[in-house]
């Protein structure tokens, strides 16, 4: 089975470094039947972390966060790739992309179990349009 690559959108919200902070974030997505395609949290500035949501649909999302009065980024973009679970799996696209002289800005890359795994990578948005048609996303 080929790997399917698929272009995304995103927002992130910022939220207080602390114990629960991004848990309740999650639970307010939960709770409001949200759902999501990926997530990725992580600290950003000054007791800050930022939280990565990439919905399935993104005008639920806005309507949560306004409903809660989450202060959410501007929309950007990313690509979701699954896939089977094999060696080198992931080596395949951050290569070429390398080949194609595009950089990836970040990327996070799991084993999703019963052979499969997921990733998903962002790069700068001058090089999105052509990492897409390399990465043969829909």
């Amino acid at each position: 089975m080929a790997d399917r690559v698929k272009k995304v959108n995103y927002v992130y919200v910022t939220v207080p470094n602390r114990p629960g902070h991004g848990a309740k974030v999650l639970g307010e997505l939960r709770d409001s039947g949200v759902n999501l395609l990926a997530y990725s949290g992580f600290p950003s500035k000054r007791g800050k972390a930022q939280l990565d949501l990439i919905p399935e649909d993104m005008a639920e999302l806005r309507r949560v966060a306004k409903k809660k009065g989450w202060r959410l980024s501007e929309v950007k973009k990313g690509f979701l790739v699954q896939g089977k679970d094999e060696v080198g799996a992931v080596h395949r696209h951050v290569d070429r992309l390398a080949k194609n002289k595009i950089n990836i800005v970040a990327a996070d890359a799991v084993a999703a179990g019963k052979r499969r795994y997921g990733m998903i990578l962002w790069v700068r948005p001058k090089d999105y349009s052509r990492a897409a048609k390399v990465l043969r996303a829909k």
